[in-house]
């Protein structure tokens, strides 16, 4: 004997049935067979429905139930030739109208209790299982239909009821003796209790009922026809990579079942694990597909963790007290209470303090248990030995499930860290001593981006997704633009690194999409964008809750980094070509690094000095392995070496300016880097990190622009140079009658620091320093007479790009 279940999506209408008449017809020629039917697809739901409506006195029932019966009628209709069709509809008739007389009473009486809830809803498996039965004599396939009530017995526990899996086992032989058949077709979810008074086995009870019937006949297999291809390592529908198990043990496919794994009812497991049978979780609408196998053992396990589910909707109950402490019974009195009330118990935790006892329960039962419990302790809480009930609610279960999980160390710290570097804040924690299954409580807004960090990190050798907010997309930003669309496949491949951009923005639009928007397209959607608010830029950040986040600020804007404490705090990493937030005051800095490691992520910011050089990185590099930097020199602004490089009075001072701003070397206000201002913010940046404590106030400034050059806006500010170009000019032939060469230079000695323009010989490092190049030259306690130097172009669009790229990489990798 085998037993064959096919849910609701299976036998949701002709079409589908077909199908599963198909995969029938190829089994029951090998062995005897039983099939297990659900109701159509949604039918269960609409009954519910229907009932309630009529409970509330709510007259629209009746068209429901039109509805209803017409969903029926039209199956039989479409399903069987005209000349077969008379009988059928006359029993779907029949059937409509008894549910007619049990609404109207219900209507009448505005009341809808459990047991007659029941007795409607099983006539939704009573009509597909007739209907499919019928379908199959249409075929010539002889097949006997057996009502699930006449052999599985059950308790009184209407809409939960509990078999007699003896009785059962009996009744079922016994009929299977005296009505012999190749082929069975049984209405799942229903059965009946010692009076004969219909009852059912739970939502999903269909699984259970095939499982009951396997057991009872000592199957050779049990297989579970649904619309996906076995139980999966996550939910499809949360995890586009979600892969199929192939293999899954009993207890395995218990607790995922049991922890939201709606492939199988958490019930159906149990009859069939005590008998041995082999249960096959496969794919009505793609039937060759492997599917999944479930048996008492499996020896084929690449991965530690076998899968991962959730449960929704739950409400955390907090029981806590100083009077808790050291009395016993406090914990029995509490699940006691809540036993009364039939409200079950998902998840347990308690501190080894025995101040506290956690318990999740399902949301729907909250306020029950509230009101429960505070009942129960009423005296200790009057006396104050015991708080009120707290109650939480918004909350979701995680559960990581694996048998092999006990034979490795680190699953648990694993889980954690990865969660707690998406900002996922864990509610509770449980594990059982068998250790197959570690359970966490956190927010349900988290939970999406739960399960696809946790599937990333125990499933995914493919790729670890990374969602990218770009804020300032002009020379600089368009250009990293193209660099991530050229890398994005060669990062796939070698790095296994998705970077998708969720997020892109300028000063006047903004496009946001949390699928991903185009790279090849990007300039004409940000041109359809919608108006550029940072408020709205940052809570689309926060609302949508995406893993592996990363804020990447390629502006030039104080407001733009206020925002960063904001964003770090939500463990969103910064990416910052910016800056300003690392020149701000030392406060501020050292608040946002100091966030970074709180909250597990990244504030990066090479590009702040020197573009795409590893300046910073080699500096953190010198510091973290023990070395002490002494003294700097360095020529940091790629626009003035650039602009000092090119003049020798045969072009005016002001073109020259003009053309470093033309060829992306300057800022977009010039003066900022004519004044030294930008060099300032570079030397004190690279002091910090070098370990000095230091303010922009410290750093002694000797400007060589005359004062009238920083009046006024920048069309004023190129009036005035070229008003001023004899100056510009007497300090090129002040140094070139010396041999030297201009440049402005940033110094830092002994934890004392300064920029100016000076003149510098052949002898000298900075010298020989061409174009747009800057260099750095690091004195150490390592590198005492030949210093460390770092030196290459330091301007530039497409040099910057690359460096804010490495970042992003850097930061993906944390």
């Amino acid at each position: 004997m085998q037993v064959l279940k096919f849910g609701g999506t299976s036998v949701a209408n002709a079409e589908n049935i077909r199908k599963v008449i198909a995969v029938v017809q190829k089994a029951y020629l090998k062995d005897q067979t039983i099939v297990v039917v659900s109701a159509l697809g949604g039918a269960t739901d609409m009954l519910i429905e229907i009932g309630k409506m009529a409970a509330s006195h709510h007259p629209a029932y009746k068209e429901k139930l039109r509805e209803f019966g017409f969903r029926h009628e039209t199956v039989v209709q479409e399903l069987l030739p005209v000349i077969l069709q008379q009988n059928l509809l006359e029993f779907v008739s029949e059937k409509f109208n008894e549910l007619d007389r049990i609404y109207e009473a219900v209507f009448l009486l505005r009341e809808l209790s459990s047991r007659t809830l029941d007795s409607i809803l099983s006539h939704g498996e009573l009509l597909s299982s007739k209907i499919i039965s019928a379908a199959f004599q249409s075929v010539r396939v002889e097949n006997q239909w057996l009502d699930a009530r006449k052999v599985i017995r059950t308790d009184s526990a209407f809409g939960f009821a509990v078999p007699d899996f003896d009785f059962t086992a009996g009744a079922l032989g016994e009929y299977l003796l005296q009505n012999p058949a190749q082929l069975y077709i049984v209405p799942g979810f229903i059965a009946s209790d010692s009076n004969g008074v219909t009852t059912t086995l739970g939502r999903g009870g269909s699984d259970y009922t095939a499982a009951i019937l396997a057991a009872a006949t000592d199957a050779t297999a049990l297989e579970i026809w649904t619309d996906v291809s076995g139980m999966m390592t996550a939910d499809p529908r949360l995890v586009t990579n979600a892969k199929a198990i192939p293999y899954i043990s009993y207890k395995e496919a218990m607790e995922l079942s049991h922890f939201g794994a709606r492939v199988i009812y958490p019930p159906t497991i149990q009859p069939v694990m005590k008998k041995e049978i082999p249960v096959w979780i496969k794919n009505t609408f793609a039937p060759d597909d492997y599917g999944t196998l479930i048996e008492s053992s499996v020896s084929e396990n690449r991965n530690t963790v076998r899968g991962i589910s959730s449960i929704g909707k739950m409400a955390f109950l907090s029981l806590e007290g100083s009077g808790m402490v050291g009395i016993p019974g406090f914990s029995r009195r509490l699940f006691g209470a809540l036993s009364e009330e039939k409200i079950n118990v998902i998840l347990i935790t308690q501190s080894s303090s025995e101040h506290s006892i956690c318990a999740a329960i399902d949301e729907s039962n909250a306020e029950k248990a509230r009101k429960a419990v505070d009942e129960e302790f009423a005296n200790e809480i009057i006396a104050g030995k015991v708080d009120p009930l707290q109650l939480e609610t918004g909350l979701s279960i995680i559960a990581l499930v694996g048998d092999n999980m006990k034979n490795h160390t680190g699953i648990s710290g694993k889980m954690f860290d990865a969660l707690g570097r998406n900002s996922v804040n864990i509610r509770a924690i449980a594990q059982g001593s068998s250790e197959k299954n570690i359970s966490t409580v956190i927010n349900t807004v988290d939970v999406k981006k739960a399960i696809n960090v946790l599937h990333e990190e125990f499933f995914e050798t493919a790729y670890k997704q990374v969602n990218l907010y770009i804020t300032g997309v002009g020379n600089v930003g368009s250009r990293l633009m193209a660099q991530l669309k050229k890398q994005q496949q060669y990062l796939l491949d070698h790095l296994r690194l998705q970077l998708r951009v969720v997020g892109i923005s300028n000063s006047t639009k903004m496009v946001l999409n949390e699928d991903g928007i185009n790279l090849q397209t990007w300039q004409e959607t940000l041109k359809q964008g919608v108006p550029m608010e940072f408020p709205d830029f940052v809570a689309f950040i926060e609302q949508k809750n995406l893993r592996n986040p990363i804020f990447v600020d390629v502006t030039s804007s104080e407001s733009v980094t206020r925002w960063y404490e904001t964003l770090l705090r939500k463990s969103v990493a910064v990416v910052a070509c910016n800056k300003i937030a690392s020149s701000s005051s030392y406060e501020n800095f050292q608040l946002l690094k100091h966030l970074a490691r709180e909250y597990n992520t990244a504030y990066l910011f090479e590009t702040n000095v020197g573009a795409g050089l590893p300046i910073i990185g080699t500096l953190n590099d010198l510091m973290r392995s023990g070395d002490k930097v002494n003294r700097i020199e360095a020529v940091l602004s790629g626009t003035l070496n650039f602009v000092f490089n090119n003049y020798d009075g045969t072009v005016p001072f002001a073109r020259i300016v003009k053309q470093a701003q033309d060829e992306g070397y300057a800022e977009p206000d010039p003066r900022i880097d004519l004044s030294g201002t930008d060099v300032m913010r570079k030397l004190l940046i690279l002091s910090r990190e070098a370990g000095y404590e230091m303010e922009m106030e410290e750093i002694r400034s000797n400007s060589f622009l005359p004062d009238s050059c920083m009046q006024g806006d920048v069309a004023n500010f190129y009036l005035e140079m070229e008003k001023h170009e004899a100056h510009f000019f007497s300090l090129y032939s002040k140094a070139m009658q010396e041999g030297c060469k201009l440049k402005f230079v940033a110094s830092l000695d002994c934890g004392k620091a300064w920029v100016g323009l000076q003149h510098v010989g052949k002898d000298h490092d900075l010298f020989h320093l061409y174009g747009k190049d800057n260099v750095v030259l690091f004195y150490t306690n390592r590198y005492v007479q030949q210093p460390l130097v770092i030196k290459g172009a330091g301007a530039g669009a497409d040099v910057t790009a690359s460096g804010i790229f490495a970042d992003i990489i850097r930061a993906s990798r944390v």
